[in-house]
């Protein structure tokens, strides 16, 4: 059976939104491995409109990326979008109805992680359904105040620390596993 592991890059206050402007500056040879070793132990990613969009607007004409940029152009990708009608980039299929008993029926296939980066709409909503098993949460240290976080007000979930790891740019990597406990 696969797991679907989420990462999400986050600040310290729990702002998720596009990291590019508060994340410059916090690169280092730890979290690329991470990242690198995350990317090469999946087999799939599972991503929401928005992250999509934005994922297939850079990675296939993106240069200069290496394996890693191939590896990211060809996995399958599976995109959850009501609005989506055509997924353009390589390997790419639409979710669009009955969304949690496809991505359920994806988990019960064979083969490695499926990966889910940013899509944080996506993300409510495959924790509400008791789908994720892993979140990699990397915590940067920066405060923002204001912005999308990943957890809504109200929203209770139990998670269980599984890992940790601490980055020279003082980024730090938080696994969490669910166990369900409130």
């Amino acid at each position: 059976m696969r797991r679907i592991v989420v990462t999400e890059f986050l600040t310290l206050d729990g702002v998720m939104e596009e990291p590019t402007p508060w994340q410059s500056g916090y690169a280092d040879p730890e979290s690329g491995q991470f990242k690198r070793n995350e990317l090469f132990g999946a087999d799939a990613l599972l991503l929401g409109r928005v992250t999509y969009e934005g994922f297939a607007a850079y990675w296939p004409a993106a240069t200069d990326t290496g394996e890693f940029g191939e590896r990211m152009n060809s996995l399958p990708k599976y995109v959850v979008s009501g609005k989506l009608e055509e997924a353009t980039w390589n390997n790419a299929h639409i979710i669009s109805q009955n969304v949690a008993q496809d991505i359920a029926h994806l988990k019960q296939q064979a083969g490695g992680d499926i990966l889910v980066y940013g899509s944080g709409e996506l993300v409510r909503f495959l924790l509400m359904h008791g789908l994720v098993d892993q979140m990699n949460l990397l915590v940067y240290p920066v405060v923002l105040g204001q912005g999308k976080r990943l957890f809504g007000e109200g929203e209770i979930l139990g998670l269980s620390l599984a890992g940790t790891q601490t980055f020279s740019s003082g980024v730090v990597r938080l696994t969490y596993t669910l166990d369900g406990r409130p």
